[in-house]
């Protein structure tokens, strides 16, 4: 083993879009490991869409992410030292050890992994975060009914693909909304939505009106702008609205709702959610998403990039659009 390792910590924040330059990498002396901490060798990064606002200074869920410190992040990796009880070296965990190759943990934050039936990138996506932010929007708050109509925004990233998905499962018209073709093609046809709503091409509203002849009945919204406004013009009395994320507006862009008054007209339920701040229910939702992932029920996507050198600018990337599925890092 090395006697060093890199990892990238925030070094300036962002003025309008995130640039390469709000990174800085470093490399650091491997850490001796003290009775009852563990030596984790991270084999992949999961890169969010949270991390964004997690590097503006402002009033949010968290607290900001600290400059100078290692950019936050969850992690999938391997045990290579340790003075753990628990934990033995080659067990593989998930933790939040950042865009880092290795972390040291006392073992309090850590999950075991079971790679048997699910691949270890699958734990940073549709069995992870992702996949449980999935499962809470459309279980705890979109509540969703055999025959009703569902719309999700984003529907071909790691979170989206998988609302779509359980939504099928639990009988209901699932439509989704993404940017381009292919994407388009790859939630009907590989994930099973109903339909799809190719946002880029210009349409957006007349194409989800036909995609909805019986209106809306709960949306999952990652996206925010113009495409939640087309949804929300859509929406049956008293429906549902899990807000994840509002990535169109993450870089300042003001997002203002024009069709607002629906909320009134329609009766409308809408809630925002942290998933971490449910952990109660994690256990459940893992075990569904792992069952039907270990089945080949619940279909994903990964698009890799290599190396940790390569995380900024993925990321970036990600903020964009330019993913397919879920973005990883892969760093061993």
């Amino acid at each position: 083993m090395t006697n060093t390792y890199k990892r990238l910590v925030l070094a300036s924040r962002p003025r309008g879009q995130v640039t390469p330059d709000n990174f800085r990498l470093e490399e650091v002396p491997v850490p001796e490991i003290a009775d009852g901490q563990l030596l984790v060798r991270n084999h992949y990064l999961s890169l969010d869409p949270y991390m964004r606002m997690r590097m503006e200074d402002v009033k949010s869920y968290a607290a900001p992410q600290a400059i100078g410190e290692t950019m936050i992040g969850g992690t999938v990796g391997e045990v290579v030292a340790s003075k753990h009880p628990k934990f033995k070296v080659g067990d593989k965990v998930q933790g939040m050890f950042g865009w880092s190759e290795m972390g040291v943990s006392d073992g309090a934050l850590l999950r075991k992994l079971d790679t048997t039936h699910v691949p270890l990138s699958a734990y940073l996506g549709a069995v992870g975060m992702p996949g449980m932010t999935a499962w809470y929007g459309l279980t705890q708050i979109m509540q969703p009914k055999p025959g009703e109509t569902i719309v999700v925004s984003a529907a071909s990233g790691a979170v989206g693909s998988v609302v779509g998905q359980l939504a099928k499962l639990r009988g209901c018209r699932a439509v989704g909304i993404a940017g381009g073709a292919e994407k388009c093609a790859y939630v009907v046809d590989e994930l099973g939505f109903d339909a799809c709503i190719d946002y880029k091409a210009g349409r957006l509203e007349a194409d989800l009106a036909a995609a909805t002849p019986n209106g809306i009945d709960a949306v999952f919204e990652n996206v925010g702008g113009d495409v939640f406004d087309a949804s929300l013009a859509r929406m049956n009395p008293f429906g549902r609205i899990a807000l994840c994320g509002m990535i169109a507006g993450y870089d300042g862009e003001p997002m203002p709702i024009k069709n607002s008054r629906v909320f009134l007209t329609m009766r409308l339920t809408m809630r925002g959610f942290i998933v971490s701040e449910h952990m109660d229910l994690w256990p459940q939702g893992l075990q569904e998403l792992g069952g039907l992932v270990a089945a080949g029920k619940l279909r994903f996507r990964e698009s890799v990039a290599q190396g940790l050198e390569a995380a900024p600018e993925a990321f970036i990337g990600m903020l964009k659009g330019k993913n397919f599925g879920k973005q990883l890092v892969k760093l061993i």
